[in-house]
């Protein structure tokens, strides 16, 4: 921590750009910091938007929604997407936050998760109406939904993957 307060020390610093500290924790026990970095890096994407192929057409929607459930839907089509979701800024002084997590999941739940999740985007999402729903084009709409909902001063960069090695980034680094 010292080195982001003093400037660009070390070799990884130099090398690398850094020139704010994102986030930070401190342990008393050197053995509890690595099972907290251990922890981390066992993180994954939890953002998922499965979109699965489940519908009998001889069945009414209320058949079709106790067997299938959020799954059962006409007009799937069938991707599983997984997103990062990138705030930098400035910790706030009073929080330590770039951004409460809390809030930021809420934000991607309820304009993101719940509108695009289980939807076939070109049928059943407006902004998809006159526009491909490729990857790129799902990530710039997901930035424009969450851009107009997060502090400006804020940075915002969306990474949607289609598949574990393709992915498109808005806007671009």
């Amino acid at each position: 921590m010292e080195e982001h307060q003093k400037g660009p020390a070390s070799s990884f610093v130099r090398k690398y750009g850094v020139d704010r500290l994102v986030y930070f924790e401190e342990y008393p026990l050197y053995a509890d910091a690595i099972r907290r970095e251990t922890s981390l890096k066992r993180w994954k994407r939890t953002w998922k938007l499965a979109l699965i192929e489940q519908h009998n057409p001889d069945w009414d929607e209320e058949k079709n929604y106790a067997v299938f459930g959020k799954c059962n839907n006409p007009n799937y089509h069938g991707h599983n997407y997984e997103m990062d979701v990138k705030i930098t800024g400035e910790p706030g002084a009073d929080t330590g936050y770039v951004i409460d997590l809390k809030f930021l999941s809420e934000l991607i739940k309820e304009n993101v998760l719940e509108k695009l999740d289980h939807k076939n985007l070109n049928l059943d999402v407006p902004e998809f109406a006159h526009l491909n729903p490729t990857v790129e084009n799902i990530a710039m709409v997901i930035y424009e939904i969450l851009r107009s909902k997060i502090d400006k001063k804020l940075d915002l960069q969306i990474r949607l993957y289609e598949t574990p090695k393709n992915f498109a980034e808005y806007p671009a680094s």
